[in-house]
């Protein structure tokens, strides 16, 4: 009998040790690139792009939209999309900005929010920021949604600046959306804004080191790429009162992402008025050096995010959507 308890606690034992063995982490090979590509009606929808690399981009479906517009928002157009990976590696959540630009800049107040788990089929939800929540009655405009989860709560957090006549100026905002990815459970609250009561639009959270870096791009006075700094996800955030962006011509739309195996981060912003990119590097997000003449691209997209995927994906979105050779 004790021979028998003594093996069937050693199996046990065995049992938990495999359930307990952490998975084995995701190798990524390649590089997806999502954006739009400018303010016409075509101009306004998801488009994809792959890289090897991290420098080297090419347009999928022959830089057509990959997903309608018409199907996915209440305005017929979307821009400024933001995609990140799920923390179980293999759902994806992707927003982006409710608007037709021909309809004004200040004449939307949604965002839309998409799931998917192959990067090929997508379930949508519109959210209307102004008819859900009464104490946002009066903004007229959302911009530029990213997503993030937030650890200590377990759920994705979706941060956007707002504006309205009552406080002329964009402030950013945040709040939780629910299990499905299908609306915001949470009212807005403040994540961030200008101490100097400066507009504050695009802004994209990266973590590092036990902080999180919110780059963002002032608005309407002394327009450029800075960031603030804060080691809780919600709030706290302390500016560094510098430019980050070089170039002296007009940016927007910041995204961060760090290279696959690498201590190496890249920069890219949108040169709207240039109707090109610019990529930059650092290893410390705080110094930054132009990497232009490493990059290409055989398309002009506008605000965009970048996130590492797998060869499984990368070949999936090529059968799918093929490229523009």
């Amino acid at each position: 009998m004790k021979r028998l308890m003594l093996l069937v606690s050693c199996f046990c034992i065995a049992l938990l040790a495999c359930a307990q063995e952490p998975t084995a982490p995701v190798k990524y090979s390649a590089y997806l690139f999502v954006y739009f590509t400018g303010n016409s009606s075509d101009g306004e929808a998801i488009r994809f792009a792959t890289s090897r690399d991290g420098y080297d981009y090419t347009a999928l479906n022959g830089n057509r939209p990959v997903i309608p517009s018409s199907e996915i928002s209440d305005k017929g157009g979307v821009r400024d999309p933001h995609i990140t990976r799920g923390v179980d590696g293999k759902t994806f959540y992707m927003v982006a900005t409710d608007m037709k630009s021909s309809q004004g800049w200040n004449s939307n107040h949604g965002i839309v929010l998409l799931k998917s788990t192959d990067l090929i089929h997508w379930t949508h939800a519109r959210v209307d920021v102004k008819a859900t929540f009464p104490g946002f009655a009066r903004i007229d405009r959302a911009w530029a949604p990213q997503a993030i989860h937030d650890a200590s709560t377990g759920k994705y957090m979706v941060y956007w600046s707002m504006h309205s006549p009552d406080i002329p100026r964009d402030v950013i905002h945040y709040a939780y959306a629910n299990a499905d990815f299908t609306a915001l459970e949470s009212a807005p609250e403040v994540l961030f804004q200008h101490p100097a009561a400066k507009s504050c639009i695009d802004g994209d959270i990266i973590y590092k080191d036990g902080k999180y870096h919110l780059f963002f791009k002032t608005e309407g006075d002394g327009n450029g790429i800075k960031k603030a700094v804060s080691e809780r996800l919600t709030g706290g955030y302390v500016l560094q009162d510098r430019y980050l962006q070089q170039t002296d011509r007009p940016v927007e739309g910041s995204c961060v992402f760090q290279l696959t195996g690498e201590e190496k981060y890249i920069l890219m912003y949108d040169m709207y008025t240039s109707g090109r990119y610019q990529f930059t590097e650092s290893v410390d997000l705080e110094n930054f050096k132009v990497i232009d003449r490493l990059v290409s691209m055989d398309f002009r997209p506008r605000h965009g995010t970048v996130i590492p995927i797998t060869e499984e994906e990368y070949e999936r979105l090529a059968r799918e959507w093929g490229t523009t050779e």
